[in-house]
């Protein structure tokens, strides 16, 4: 028998999704006033200006400090004047008097605390190392020598513009320290932000856009005097509708919305599902998901759990239309001839099986069917019931209807063009891309919902646009591509390759591999698959997968402007770009922002190059 292993450079001991600690680069100024905004510490005016280059005062830092605390939020007006010159009356009275019982701030000795005063840096700092917990006994020589070389060793100085002790901070300044306090670790070595119920990511940053949704209020459903339910005015309030900027006079009758007060801000959503009620769990009596034409939704409000419980008047095999809000989350249930609106949007979509599946008869019992599995323009996937006739491949087309299942299921021609898809990736040959155009890249059965910028630069052929459609003012509202971009795929590194013989003509190979830091691996095969050591594309799952393919590697370069720079190559990164540092043999989920600075070797993977509409795929990082 012979064996022969394959394994990377230094890669002796692979450990799967390790982390390293972030390094100490400055965040930028949006990202920090975005964090800052979301949870509620610094907030802008009317017009959303937070007036960075003004100086902060006692009262207003302190201010920030109680709201960056658990519960920070409920504090009201003080019960007492808590100084001479803090009277209750004061609109920081309740900070004030907050803070001091925290032991974050004092007065002065003459009694007063002078609120208007401006802030030093050797206070703030003090006050955001009792916030991790920090007291006298953890500092070395006279104040406030320590506690400056404590609040640098904690990285709370990135971005910060003031340096001495007695430098006034600004508001800029104020919003740094606080975005740095809540990566810090505090005494007990927890990161600051947990404290407040949140995570950070898996690379130690903080992720924004888990932290606005933790953040969001509501929903509630645009109907009838909705307005009084949001709890600040709405003049000047960014709106957002299906993740894109919008108006309030946009909002529409039946929309499910949300808001944030602290960043002034609503987010609107409008999809629909129609469809049979195939499951409750985890009871009828008490659902919190139901599961509608094969899709499984959680059910986000009272109201929607009451409605689809046994005590609302629906039951398992009534046909429904659901709004929904985030992350399809169930807002409101409509019912046909109970009222409300019933009408969701005319779906697009390929069908890629083809099965039979069981589904409650609303008597207690259930019955098979011949159901498609269709991946639809809009990303989901859904299951109806369809006639025999209909085929895996099949392009279809899905409607209201007062049908039992509450839509149509109805094949389609192929709609082919080709054309060059403009710079911006706002115009295909004479058409043009509709805002929010729901755009469906697939391969063997898997497909990505991608925006129409995402086509830009690329020359379409009509073997590759397998349909599109055009709305009522001639863009184009929806489009089926064929392998375009190669987005619908997972990506990582192949780490080991074994081959173990079997006998005089037959050989068995494993593969071991991570994507996103989680390691899979293939373990006894008789197929050699067309991959080497490095980066590689994966069909299948990491838990089940399919088959292996390897990418082309680009060494040498450095990462400039969203771009893989190495000699004459330039290679667009992938917005799931996964990086990864090789560290004593072991590979370290990392981030692009500790590798790009010039302190480590890069090699990327890549599928394909930039105008065939690849994406360097993967990094790997070693330190020069």
């Amino acid at each position: 028998m012979r064996k022969r292993v394959l394994t990377a450079l230094l890669a002796l001991s692979l450990a799967a999704g390790l982390v390293l600690p972030a390094l100490a680069a400055a965040p930028s100024s949006d990202q920090a006033a975005q964090v800052v905004n979301a949870l509620g510490i610094m907030v802008g005016d009317e017009r959303g200006d937070m007036g960075l280059s003004r100086q902060v005062t006692r009262a207003e830092f302190v201010t920030m400090a109680i709201k960056a605390t658990p519960g920070g939020e409920q504090v009201g007006q003080a019960a007492l004047s808590p100084y001479p010159d803090v009277p209750r009356s004061h609109w920081a009275s309740g900070y004030v008097e907050a803070g001091v019982a925290a032991g974050l701030v004092s007065g002065y000795t003459d009694g007063t605390f002078r609120p208007s005063n401006p802030i030093t840096l050797a206070e703030g700092a003090a006050i955001l190392l009792q916030l991790l917990g920090y007291g006298p006994s953890d500092f070395s020589g006279a104040y406030p020598t320590g506690q400056l070389a404590m609040y640098r060793s904690l990285k709370l100085d990135r971005g910060v513009s003031a340096s001495a002790p007695g430098d006034v901070l600004t508001r800029q300044d104020a919003m740094y320290l606080f975005y740095n306090l809540m990566t810090a670790r505090n005494k007990e070595g927890t990161p600051y932000l947990e404290t407040l119920g949140h995570k950070l990511n898996s690379a130690g940053e903080i992720d924004l856009v888990a932290l606005v949704n933790d953040a969001m209020e509501g929903p509630v459903l645009a109907q009838g005097d909705w307005k009084s339910a949001i709890p600040f005015s709405l003049s000047g309030a960014s709106v957002y509708l299906e993740g894109k900027t919008s108006s309030l006079s946009e909002v529409a009758e039946g929309d499910a919305v949300y808001w944030n007060r602290a960043m002034n801000a609503l987010w609107v959503y409008r999809d629909r599902l129609t469809g049979t009620i195939q499951a409750l769990e985890p009871s009828s009596a008490a659902p919190t998901s139901v599961t509608v034409a094969g899709r499984v939704c959680p059910i986000e409000t009272a109201s929607a759990a009451y409605a689809l419980s046994d005590l609302g008047g629906t039951s398992l095999g009534d046909t429904v239309t659901l709004v929904l809000g985030r992350g399809g989350a169930v807002v409101a249930v409509a019912v046909p001839g109970q009222g409300g609106s019933t009408t969701a949007p005319e779906r697009v979509g390929l069908v890629t099986a083809v099965e039979t599946a069981s589904y409650p008869d609303g008597k207690g019992g259930s019955y098979e069917a011949r159901t498609a599995v269709i991946l639809a323009t809009d990303g989901q996937t859904y299951r109806y019931q369809v006639p025999a006739g209909m085929k895996e491949g099949s392009l279809v087309r899905i409607s209201p209807s007062q049908e039992a299942q509450g839509v149509t299921v109805r094949t389609i021609s192929s709609a082919s063009l080709s054309g060059k898809v403009d710079e911006t990736g706002t115009k295909v040959g004479k058409y043009t891309f509709a805002q929010g155009a729901e755009i469906l890249d697939v391969s063997d059965g898997v497909g990505v919902r991608i925006p129409a910028g995402r086509l830009a630069g690329l020359t379409l052929s009509e073997s590759q646009v397998r349909y599109y459609a055009l709305n009522s003012r001639g863009e184009i509202g929806q489009m089926i591509l064929t392998d375009v971009t190669g987005d619908m795929y997972q990506y990582g590194l192949l780490t080991q390759m074994e081959e173990m013989g079997g006998g005089e003509f037959s050989s068995y190979y494993s593969y071991t591999f991570l994507v996103d830091g989680t390691q899979g691996s293939i373990p006894q095969t008789t197929t050699r698959y067309p991959v080497s050591l490095g980066g590689i594309r994966l069909k299948g799952t990491v838990q089940s997968p399919e088959k292996l393919y390897s990418l082309q590697s680009v060494s040498g370069g450095q990462v400039k402007d969203g771009a893989f720079v190495a000699s004459r190559e330039t290679h667009t990164l992938a917005e799931d770009l996964s990086v990864y540092e090789l560290r004593g043999g072991t590979y370290y989920l990392s981030t692009l922002e500790r590798v790009k600075g010039g302190d480590f070797l890069l090699t990327g993977w890549y599928d394909k190059d930039d105008d065939q509409g690849g994406r360097l795929r993967v990094i790997v990082a070693r330190e020069r």
